[in-house]
């Protein structure tokens, strides 16, 4: 029983060492997120070079993740993908101060992407370990919300910045502290927890399934419609910024304010997962779809309004969807299992922010139904997938 507690202690406590290392992480590349768009603008760029380059950069940063997973199994050098990973997406942010062009600033854009999608499906992994102690639902719920809470206070710190009239640059490169910070307490995780795999109990492994079920498809294509319903806060910010909505300040505090939500939304979705299942997920989707009528109804108090929602969607990217795919992993295969649903998701993110690029300009009600209905298709697809989890685990 004290071994037993022991492990449970251990595994909550490599779950915060990690969600530490993703708050200074969030908080460096989303207080870049919260200003590539109208730091594009400024440069030059149109809404749909914003969107697109927006949806080619996470397409990058999910496409990959197949691979880094892959190799990840195959050579077991998850912590070296680790630190390469992090090391790309989050120095990648501060040098977007030497931009001097959109196009310069894409490339970048598509760098910290794909720095993500090296060391994404290791943590998720790496994390895995730890949920028959926790629950799924929680273990990445605690983490989203450390994150989360970093992605608040990055677009907080950017706004600072941009208040005292420092302009785009500075305000990237202010951006490196907190980069090294994450880059430093990775080092701390490292030394501490070698080996991941220790922390699983080994009563209740969390990984039992031998191939990659019907439950796992669905999850994915599921994931697709709902990536491509959720849109991109680069194309956010241009929009507040260009109807006027927003100056330069008022854009990452507003992202400030979803990302805030999505910390309280994350902790209860991620609990009520797991104590009631598929009713949790249909609340979830449902609320996130609401977001984009309200985005685009030109009101403020509504604008304002739409910004818990974008949490909510937030929190059933991060959280909701890590929990699920987490329960229908193959045993030795759960870095390849992550990376291929990012590779998928990343797939309807592509199509969604293309789309949605190309439709801004000319039918906004086009894009608002596309995002609403998106998103609503992904349900069907969500409880389909939950029954074959439950059939997959006792045939």
């Amino acid at each position: 029983m004290k071994r037993s507690a022991g492990h449970a202690d251990a595994a909550f406590r490599f779950v915060l060492t990690m969600g530490i290392v993703n708050l200074f992480a969030d908080l460096t590349y989303e207080g870049g997120g919260a200003i590539n768009g109208a730091f594009m603008a400024s440069l030059g760029a149109s809404a749909a070079i914003v969107s697109i380059v927006a949806g080619a950069g996470e397409f990058i940063g999910y496409a990959l993740r197949a691979w880094s997973g892959s190799v990840a199994d195959r050579t077991g050098r998850y912590w070296t993908l680790t630190f390469v990973g992090y090391g790309i997406n989050l120095l990648a942010v501060p040098a977007m101060a030497l931009a001097g062009s959109w196009q310069a600033a894409a490339v970048l854009v598509f760098a910290e992407r794909a720095g993500r999608a090296l060391r994404k499906p290791t943590v998720d992994a790496m994390l895995s370990y730890t949920t028959a102690h926790h629950g799924r639902g929680w273990v990445y719920a605690v983490n989203t919300a450390l994150d989360e809470t970093g992605a608040t206070l990055g677009p907080l710190l950017v706004a600072a910045v941009l208040l005292f009239k420092a302009g785009y640059p500075p305000a990237y490169a202010t951006l490196l502290v907190p980069a090294l910070l994450a880059l430093a307490t990775l080092g701390m995780a490292r030394g501490r927890y070698p080996f991941p795999s220790q922390l699983e109990s080994a009563s209740a492994p969390s990984a039992t399934a031998r191939r990659f079920g019907v439950s796992y498809w669905l999850y994915m294509a599921a994931g697709m419609c709902f990536a491509v319903g959720l849109m991109s806060y680069e194309l956010i910010s241009f929009h507040l910024t260009r109807s006027g909505l927003t100056g330069q300040v008022g854009s990452p505090v507003l992202l400030s304010l979803a990302t805030g939500c999505g910390v309280l939304a994350s902790l209860l979705i991620g609990r009520g997962y797991d104590r009631f299942g598929v009713p949790v997920v249909v609340v979830a989707v449902a609320l996130s779809a609401l977001f984009t009528p309200l985005l685009f109804s030109g009101k403020w108090l509504l604008v304002i309004a739409s910004m818990p929602l974008i949490g909510v969607g937030y929190a059933v990217q991060d959280t909701l969807l890590k929990a699920m795919v987490a329960g229908v992993l193959p045993a030795g295969r759960r870095n390849l299992a992550f990376g291929l649903f990012y590779a998928g998701y990343g797939c309807g993110w592509l199509i969604g922010s293309v789309a949605m690029g190309l439709l801004y300009s000319n039918s906004r009600p086009a894009l608002i139904a596309l995002a609403v209905l998106a998103q609503l298709a992904s349900l069907p697809l969500f409880i389909g997938a939950e029954r074959s989890r439950e059939r997959e685990a006792h045939p």
